[in-house]
């Protein structure tokens, strides 16, 4: 094995030197072997083979060891490739076996480095059960003990104890006691999984009979916490506020907007709307008539306004000022009251602030799938965006390029692409990715949740007065996906 190790690390050295910098090469031949390479940004991909090898079959290999690459590191430099060193191993074995080139795609591949042990989840309950065993016995020695050196207390008689650490013998008349050593922590628990040897996936009883086995012999067994699988791909898109904490004033302004729509995957909008509520809130019975002065709604066309009935409608539709009527209910104090609704029907997919271009290609190979964003509205900054892309079952997703994050949730069998900020700096991007199974429809509805601050009608405040001039006013704006999908 040394000789060996020997050999490849000669072999290797001599590959530098026989590489002419002004030349691109697909491979370099010595009179013992042959040397075919693949670069891969500032790093290559080298093979080392035999000279009579098949020179298309190692081209081939070659480019499955430079797909396995990004599949375990984020970057292609030597610092992320050494912290993944041992994953690239293991998956480069899956390739190639006692130098022959196995029959196996990149998902393959991914499977077998994540199989799971039956044998060895079971050996970690065992031993999880007996270290519970050991820490409930302890602790009754331990009760037994003390109710032993109550007894002697009680009958005059001084007890001894031991210089040594742990539990020793002890006798009716005289127990002999000290502390108890602390029970060592139990082991963590095994990944849930089920089946026989080696089986990836499905879920049997066999843990649960073998814990109320040791149940049934006397053993206390604590019931094995499992994860809530509850909530489907839509509880990934729930709006997230993007807004900042904001200081209170004495009378607070809010607008909530909200969008829903539905996206044809051939392109055009097949329903789409925006419905928003301005609440208004005062904190002394002073501010209770203020006024509020809005930015002028009368310059958008196709939104549908309301104001509360409680307000006075004529100022509104002459002067977009909001303020109770004459001899009118003043404003609740310390309360959220709705003062303004309006709603704006969509009638083009090129309204929305963000379109989306889901392509899924089926090939002999599986399916390879372009997810590409365009921002629609300069104006307009979303923030927490996350796409949520469902897969086909019992697959995982290779992911070729990526422009922002990316996380693939197996439990809920989706893949979420989510990016912080989409704004004129990035106003498009892209996810590419590819699976070894399944058809066009496994990767829709597309989902897709953001928030902002910025509002998609521009209906603002401008000012707010009461009898006595300009009051000092604070606003929060909200602008979230409600409902958006691609269908």
């Amino acid at each position: 094995m040394r000789r060996k190790l020997v050999r490849i690390q000669l072999i290797l050295k001599k590959q530098i030197k026989i590489f002419p910098a002004t030349r691109q090469h697909t491979f370099v031949e010595t009179d013992s072997v042959r040397y075919v390479y693949h670069p891969l940004d500032n790093i290559y991909v080298v093979l080392v083979t035999t000279k009579n090898s098949n020179i298309l079959e190692d081209l081939e290999t070659l480019r499955l060891f430079s797909r396995v690459i990004p599949e375990y590191c984020r970057s292609n430099d030597e610092k992320e490739i050494l912290a993944h060193d041992f994953d690239l191993i293991f998956a480069f074995d899956e390739v190639v076996t006692l130098g022959y080139r196995e029959s196996v795609n990149l998902a393959q591949i991914r499977t077998f480095t994540e199989m799971d042990s039956h044998e060895e989840r079971v050996f970690m309950q065992i031993k999880e059960a007996q270290e519970k065993a050991a820490k409930q016995a302890m602790a009754e020695k331990a009760k037994e003990l003390k109710r032993a050196q109550k007894e002697a207390l009680s009958r005059g008689l001084k007890p001894s104890y031991q210089s040594s650490t742990g539990i020793s013998s002890s006798t009716p008349s005289a127990a002999a006691v000290s502390e108890p050593v602390a029970p060592r922590p139990a082991a963590p628990k095994g990944p849930i999984g089920g089946g026989k040897a080696l089986k990836l996936g499905g879920k049997t009883t066999n843990e649960d009979d073998f814990l109320n086995t040791l149940r049934q012999q006397g053993q206390s067994i604590a019931p094995v916490e499992k994860a809530s699988l509850s909530g489907g791909p839509s509880s990934l898109t729930a709006p997230v506020s993007s807004a900042p904490r904001v200081k209170r004033e004495a009378v607070h302004v809010r607008t909530d907007e909200k969008i829903n729509a539905r996206v044809s995957r051939d392109g055009g909008l097949e329903s789409g709307e925006v419905v928003a509520t301005v609440s208004l809130s005062v904190a002394t019975p002073d501010l209770n008539n203020v006024a509020i002065q809005m930015s002028d709604a009368a310059t958008i066309s196709g939104v549908q306004l309301q104001v509360h009935p409680n307000l006075d409608k004529k100022e509104w539709q002459t002067s977009s000022i909001l303020k109770v009527k004459p001899n009118g209910k003043p404003y609740p104090v310390n309360s959220d009251v709705g003062i303004l609704k309006w709603k704006q029907v969509l009638a083009e997919e090129d309204q929305l602030p963000i379109s989306l271009n889901c392509w899924p290609q089926e090939s002999s190979d599986g399916v390879q799938v372009n997810i590409e964003y365009t921002l629609q509205r300069d104006d307009i900054t979303l923030q927490n965006v996350r796409i949520v892309i469902p897969l086909p079952t019992a697959t995982s997703p290779i992911v070729g390029e990526c422009e922002g994050a990316y996380e693939y949730m197996k439990t809920k069998n989706v893949i979420v692409w989510s990016m912080p900020v989409i704004d004129t700096s990035n106003p498009s991007g892209s996810l590419e990715f590819s699976v070894p199974n399944g058809h066009a429809d496994h990767f829709f509805p597309v989902s897709v949740a953001f928030s902002s601050q910025n509002l998609f009608v521009p209906i603002t405040v401008q000012e707010v007065s009461s009898g006595s001039g300009p009051v000092v006013y604070s606003l929060e704006t909200n602008f979230n996906s409600d409902h958006f999908e691609i269908v």
